[in-house]
Protein backbone atom coordinates (compact mmCIF):
# COMPACT_ATOMS: atom_id res chain seq x y z
CA UNK A 1 0.00 0.00 0.00
CA UNK A 2 1.14 3.52 -0.70
CA UNK A 3 1.53 6.65 1.80
CA UNK A 4 -1.37 8.67 1.02
CA UNK A 5 -2.44 12.24 2.16
CA UNK A 6 -5.86 10.82 2.25
CA UNK A 7 -6.19 9.37 5.82
CA UNK A 8 -9.64 9.82 7.17
CA UNK A 9 -12.45 9.67 5.35
CA UNK A 10 -16.22 11.07 6.41
CA UNK A 11 -18.81 8.61 5.16
CA UNK A 12 -22.23 9.83 5.10
CA UNK A 13 -24.82 7.65 4.05
CA UNK A 14 -28.80 6.73 5.83
CA UNK A 15 -28.81 2.96 4.87
CA UNK A 16 -26.84 1.51 7.25
CA UNK A 17 -25.95 -1.57 4.99
CA UNK A 18 -24.36 0.63 2.81
CA UNK A 19 -22.52 2.79 5.28
CA UNK A 20 -21.33 -0.63 7.04
CA UNK A 21 -19.95 -1.56 3.51
CA UNK A 22 -18.60 1.55 2.20
CA UNK A 23 -16.55 1.49 5.48
CA UNK A 24 -15.03 -1.87 5.27
CA UNK A 25 -13.87 -1.16 1.65
CA UNK A 26 -12.08 1.89 2.49
CA UNK A 27 -10.81 0.80 6.33
CA UNK A 28 -9.52 -2.41 4.75
CA UNK A 29 -7.22 -0.47 2.44
CA UNK A 30 -5.97 1.39 5.70
CA UNK A 31 -8.00 4.29 5.88
CA UNK A 32 -9.46 6.03 9.26
CA UNK A 33 -13.53 6.02 8.47
CA UNK A 34 -15.73 8.27 10.41
CA UNK A 35 -19.55 7.40 9.99
CA UNK A 36 -22.33 9.77 9.96
CA UNK A 37 -26.20 9.00 9.08
CA UNK A 38 -27.61 12.08 8.20
CA UNK A 39 -25.70 15.57 6.87
CA UNK A 40 -26.50 17.72 10.27
CA UNK A 41 -24.28 15.00 12.03
CA UNK A 42 -21.76 15.19 9.05
CA UNK A 43 -21.29 19.23 9.44
CA UNK A 44 -20.78 18.60 13.02
CA UNK A 45 -18.19 16.21 12.63
CA UNK A 46 -16.07 17.76 10.29
CA UNK A 47 -16.26 20.94 12.48
CA UNK A 48 -14.58 18.71 15.07
CA UNK A 49 -12.72 16.05 12.94
CA UNK A 50 -11.36 17.76 9.83
CA UNK A 51 -11.69 14.86 7.49
CA UNK A 52 -9.02 14.69 4.48
CA UNK A 53 -12.03 13.65 2.21
CA UNK A 54 -15.75 12.99 2.42
CA UNK A 55 -17.78 10.37 0.89
CA UNK A 56 -21.97 11.23 0.55
CA UNK A 57 -25.16 9.49 -0.34
CA UNK A 58 -27.64 11.94 -2.22
CA UNK A 59 -31.22 11.46 -0.38
CA UNK A 60 -30.57 12.01 2.88
CA UNK A 61 -33.70 12.93 5.44
CA UNK A 62 -33.05 16.66 5.73
CA UNK A 63 -30.70 18.15 3.57
CA UNK A 64 -29.34 16.35 0.70
CA UNK A 65 -26.30 14.88 0.01
CA UNK A 66 -25.83 17.84 -3.02
CA UNK A 67 -26.95 20.07 -0.46
CA UNK A 68 -24.25 19.19 1.84
CA UNK A 69 -21.36 19.66 -0.83
CA UNK A 70 -22.27 23.36 -1.93
CA UNK A 71 -22.78 24.25 1.71
CA UNK A 72 -19.24 22.66 2.72
CA UNK A 73 -17.43 23.92 -0.09
CA UNK A 74 -18.83 27.51 0.03
CA UNK A 75 -17.20 27.55 3.64
CA UNK A 76 -13.69 28.72 3.30
CA UNK A 77 -12.46 26.47 6.19
CA UNK A 78 -13.57 23.28 4.52
CA UNK A 79 -13.64 24.34 0.62
CA UNK A 80 -11.05 22.24 -0.10
CA UNK A 81 -12.07 19.09 1.12
CA UNK A 82 -12.57 16.51 -1.90
CA UNK A 83 -16.03 15.70 -2.21
CA UNK A 84 -17.35 11.80 -3.74
CA UNK A 85 -20.84 11.90 -4.18
CA UNK A 86 -22.22 8.02 -4.35
CA UNK A 87 -25.50 7.66 -5.59
CA UNK A 88 -27.77 5.16 -7.24
CA UNK A 89 -28.86 8.23 -10.16
CA UNK A 90 -27.21 7.79 -12.99
CA UNK A 91 -28.53 10.51 -15.24
CA UNK A 92 -25.82 13.36 -16.83
CA UNK A 93 -28.08 15.89 -15.07
CA UNK A 94 -27.41 14.66 -12.05
CA UNK A 95 -24.06 14.36 -12.54
CA UNK A 96 -23.70 17.78 -13.61
CA UNK A 97 -25.54 19.35 -10.53
CA UNK A 98 -22.73 17.48 -8.26
CA UNK A 99 -20.22 19.34 -10.36
CA UNK A 100 -21.78 22.44 -9.96
CA UNK A 101 -22.14 21.93 -5.89
CA UNK A 102 -18.57 21.63 -6.04
CA UNK A 103 -18.31 17.88 -5.77
CA UNK A 104 -14.81 16.58 -6.68
CA UNK A 105 -16.12 13.47 -7.97
CA UNK A 106 -19.41 11.35 -8.53
CA UNK A 107 -19.86 7.39 -8.63
CA UNK A 108 -23.05 5.44 -9.25
CA UNK A 109 -24.75 2.70 -6.67
CA UNK A 110 -23.62 -0.25 -7.44
CA UNK A 111 -20.02 -0.15 -7.55
CA UNK A 112 -17.35 -2.42 -6.96
CA UNK A 113 -14.84 -1.81 -4.06
CA UNK A 114 -12.17 -1.61 -6.61
CA UNK A 115 -14.37 1.50 -8.36
CA UNK A 116 -14.94 2.83 -5.23
CA UNK A 117 -11.04 2.93 -4.53
CA UNK A 118 -10.17 4.02 -7.69
CA UNK A 119 -12.26 7.29 -6.99
CA UNK A 120 -10.45 8.06 -3.90
CA UNK A 121 -7.42 7.76 -5.38
CA UNK A 122 -7.59 9.83 -8.28
CA UNK A 123 -8.34 12.48 -5.68
CA UNK A 124 -5.14 11.79 -3.91
CA UNK A 125 -3.44 12.67 -7.59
Amino acid sequence: MSITWIATILVIEDCLSELKLISHYLSDRGYNIIKASCAKEALEIILESKPDAIVTDVVMPGMSGFELCRFIKTNSANQKVPIVICSSKNQAIHRLWAKKQGADAYITKPYTPEQLLSVIQSLEA
